[in-house]
């Protein structure tokens, strides 16, 4: 098992972007409040499929914890019991962690696939922990590490419930995905850390200095966007689905900040790539950090200009997810010290 390490961190890995692409794909569609409860749906396992299944229904058997919708509003039985001819609301007790009471069998299911993507997640994840505590002779760092991203694993599963209990305030929103970046970034490191070679290269310190800024660049403009993104969602339950031309008119302060910032991220890194070309680095995945900023542009540009084409907004999060990643990676391989790491 052990010699499939580096195959679980590379899952896992997989999974992370798999969670980040479900959860763009929910801020999208609307669907975050798919299943009023966590981490049942509507107190089912597998979510329900029509409406008749979460309505009040005479002689049916209900479970506790199982869900309806009566009179616009959310009961919760607590305890199983059988319901008789008529509602009997001494059977129910009202649902007051939120007051979401709204029905759409394709945003439950949206949402339902995001929480099977994290629950998934969770089996690469944890064998990884378990195996990683092989190599605590030879390099205590991995087990340290895979036990952080088991913590957090944890702290993100218990602060999805806290979103959905909230009833998707924006600020806990994007707390939840800095989470992902997080969890990401310790994966990438574990995967750097069971790296079997390493070429020895000599990197200037303005060099150095520059590709952490860039990935500094990186982080604000993820942040400056989840700012745009939160003014985006207040204008969809202002103005509705439909007015896509107005959710960014007058666009705000922070969105033109947003668009400045980008140019610089594309001066800098521009500059480390052509570093990289002039004196041979080897620094090849600089090739996917320039590609990964044009497609960021591009589908920054779609949504400003172009009113939000389908897809435009998940993209363009998982896009700057998928940038991080490979810079973060590069960042690691620039600033080792020394190839010493010894065959895993």
């Amino acid at each position: 098992m052990k010699k499939h390490f580096r195959t679980l961190i590379i899952t896992s890995i997989v999974f992370i972007y798999l969670i980040i692409i479900a959860g763009a794909v929910v801020r999208m569609t609307g669907s975050g409040m798919g299943c009023p409860d966590w981490p049942k749906c509507f107190g089912y396992y597998i979510p329900p499929t029509e409406q008749a299944q979460i309505q009040w229904q005479p002689n049916h058997d209900y479970k506790k914890g199982f869900i309806v919708i009566v009179d616009e509003e959310l009961r919760i039985a607590p305890q199983d019991f059988t319901s008789g001819q008529q509602y009997n609301s001494s059977n129910w007790k009202p649902y007051t962690k939120h007051d979401y009471a709204k029905f759409n069998v394709w945003h439950t299911w949206i949402e339902y696939i995001n929480r099977l993507c994290t629950v998934l997640s969770g089996i690469p994840i944890l064998l990884m922990f378990f195996v990683s505590f092989k190599f605590w002779k030879k390099n205590k760092q991995i087990p340290i590490l895979a036990t952080i991203v088991l913590l957090t694993m944890g702290f993100q599963a218990w602060l999805g419930k806290v979103v959905v209990d909230s009833n998707l305030l924006p600020f806990r929103i994007t707390i939840h995905m800095v989470m992902a970046f997080v969890i990401l970034a310790v994966l990438i490191f574990l995967l750097f850390l069971t790296k079997e070679r390493f070429r020895i290269a000599h990197f200037s310190r303005t060099f150095k200095s520059i590709l952490l800024f860039s990935v500094g660049l990186t982080l604000i403009q993820v942040a400056l966007g989840t700012q745009v993104r939160q003014h985006v969602d207040q204008q969809i339950k202002t103005l509705g689905d439909s007015a896509k031309s107005q959710w960014l008119d007058p666009p705000t302060i922070m969105f033109y900040v947003h668009r400045s910032f980008s140019v610089l991220v594309v001066l800098v890194n521009a500059w480390l790539f052509l570093q990289h070309r002039r004196l041979q680095l080897g620094l090849h995945k600089l090739t996917w950090v320039m590609i990964f900023i044009g497609l960021e542009a591009f589908t920054g540009i779609l949504m400003y200009y172009f009113d939000f084409p389908f897809l435009s907004q998940p993209l363009h999060l998982v896009l700057s997810s998928l940038l991080f990643g490979v810079q973060f990676f590069i960042l690691l391989e620039v600033f080792k010290t020394k190839p010493e790491m010894e065959k895993l």
